[in-house]
């Protein structure tokens, strides 16, 4: 009896044994996987644009919706076009001695996208490349906001000739800048394309005649 008592005791051991190594070793492959999820979901961070170690992370297009990129391409072009041409070369440059003051009225939205957030861009970089012509004087936009609210803008609209006179006149400005973005969507298979337009104009306070205008183009497409 004693032998066999033994013997089922050992058994008994070994089983007890097993069983328990078996859940140590379901734990740990347990632990592992979650560890290797955890890791494998952690956000890269990555920080791009001049003085880094990646330079170029600013130039990628992640979607065909308007970015810092392509704003800065469109109101360039427009604002070397501006500079260059015949009316600021006689009528601004030709008469350093006389401080002209400009005016820049919101852009209009002629597309079918909601682009708050990039025609405010928009205008601080049209604001900036005139403030830093050093050429003419710049109205600030939070005083013209206020004129603005005073003849009945509302923020999205186009503001009527009459209006835009009437603002300009009383900030004493001798022009005003205004403009429209505009889009045109096109789509061939798995291919979709977006030609945007910016469109800007230095139309005179007093006599409403337009002196500049401009357009400039930027397209971009996707693939699924």
């Amino acid at each position: 009896m004693g032998s066999i008592e033994q013997t089922t005791t050992i058994e008994s051991g070994r089983t007890w044994h097993s069983s328990n190594s078996m859940q140590l070793t379901a734990v740990l492959i347990a632990l592992a996987v979650l560890l290797a999820s955890t890791t494998g979901c952690a956000p890269t961070v990555s920080r791009g644009g001049a003085g880094t170690k990646n330079p170029g992370l600013n130039d990628a297009a992640l979607s065909t919706g308007l970015d810092k990129a392509d704003l800065d391409y469109l109101v360039e072009e427009n604002l070397n076009a501006l500079f260059d041409s015949q009316f600021w070369q006689r009528r601004i440059l030709d008469h350093p001695e006389e401080e002209q003051l400009i005016t820049i009225f919101p852009i209009r939205n002629d597309t079918s996208e909601h682009l708050d957030d990039q025609l405010n861009t928009l205008l601080a970089s049209i604001e900036t490349f005139l403030v830093n012509s050093g050429s003419v004087g710049v109205v600030s936009r939070e005083r013209q906001a206020d004129m603005m609210r005073e003849v009945g803008y509302q923020q999205g609209s186009a503001i009527d000739p009459s209006s835009a006179a009437q603002v300009g006149r009383q900030l004493g400005a001798k022009y005003y800048v205004t403009g429209k973005v505009g889009a045109v969507d096109e789509k061939m298979k798995k291919v979709r394309r977006v030609q945007y337009s910016l469109f800007l104009q230095v139309i005179e306070v007093e006599t409403s005649m337009i002196r500049f205008q401009n357009e400039t183009a930027r397209s971009k497409a996707i693939k699924r």
